[in-house]
C-alpha cells in the first residue's frame, strides 16, 4: 500500500494535541474524545480524527483516545520519544531574549517531551565562556565541530540578515536538517532541508490588517 503524504499542517497541528494530553492528569482522566480535544485546541472534532487517522487508529468509536497512549504515539510520531539536543547561534539581544525566556515554564515543556537547548553560540569573545539561564555561549568558529560533538539536531538562527545564510550554510555542511529562523532575510535552502520562519515584522503588519 502506498503511503500518504502527511500535509505540512496536519504536523503543525500535532504539537497541540500533544501539549493539551500533557496538561491533563491521565490517571483522573483516562480518556478524552475528540470532541474534548477539539474544545482545548480550537480544532474541529472531525479535522482532529481526520489529522490522527493519516498516522493509524489511535480511538475507540463512542469512546475517545485513551490519553496515555495517544501522548505515547504522538511523540513517536514527532521523535520526540528520543532527545533532541538543540543549538542556538547569534546571542545578541532576541537570541539572549529567547534563552531568558525559555528558562521557566517554557523550558520545562521542551524539556519534558525531549527537546534541550544544548548550547549557544556567538562570535563576540566577551560572551564567549558565559552562561545565559544554564546554557553556555561558545565560540561560533567551532560550530561544525561542536554540532557534531554535542550531537545537535535542531539550530535556531537569531543572527543579523547579512550572515544568516553563511551561518545556515555551515550548519548544513555539519549535517543540520531543521530550523527555526529568526533572520528577516530569505535564505537559499536546499533539498531535503526543513525551515520554519518567524517574522516578527511580518506578523505585525499582517495584524495591522485586523486592528
Amino acid at each position: 500500500m502506498r503511503k500518504r503524504k502527511v500535509p505540512d499542517v496536519v504536523i503543525n497541528r500535532l504539537p497541540l494535541y500533544l501539549r493539551v494530553l500533557a496538561e491533563i492528569d491521565a490517571e483522573q482522566s483516562p480518556i478524552i474524545s475528540s470532541f474534548e480535544l477539539g474544545e482545548r485546541t480550537g480544532i474541529t472534532p472531525g479535522q482532529i480524527r481526520k489529522d490522527l487517522s493519516f498516522f493509524g487508529v489511535f480511538g475507540k468509536q463512542g469512546v475517545g483516545y485513551e490519553i496515555s497512549t495517544l501522548r505515547v504515539e504522538l511523540c513517536r510520531i514527532l521523535h520526540l520519544d528520543r532527545v533532541v539536543n538543540v543549538g542556538l547561534v547569534g546571542v545578541g539581544k532576541l537570541g539572549e531574549a529567547f534563552l531568558r525566556y525559555g528558562a521557566g515554564r517554557q523550558r520545562e515543556v521542551l524539556n519534558r517531551e525531549g527537546l534541550i537547548i544544548k548550547a549557544a553560540f556567538d562570535q563576540d569573545q566577551q560572551k564567549i565562556g558565559r552562561r545565559i539561564a544554564g546554557v553556555e555561549i561558545l565560540p561560533v568558529e567551532q560550530l561544525p565541530e561542536l554540532i557534531t560533538q554535542l550531537r545537535l539536531s535542531i539550530i535556531i538562527l537569531t543572527v543579523p540578515a547579512g550572515v544568516a545564510q553563511s551561518v545556515f550554510d555551515t550548519c548544513v555542511a555539519s549535517g543540520i536538517k531543521a530550523f527555526l529562523n529568526f533572520a528577516p532575510v530569505k535564505l537559499q535552502i536546499p533539498a531535503g532541508i526543513r525551515v520554519h520562519h518567524a517574522d516578527f515584522t511580518l506578523q505585525l503588519e499582517s495584524l495591522a490588517y485586523y486592528s
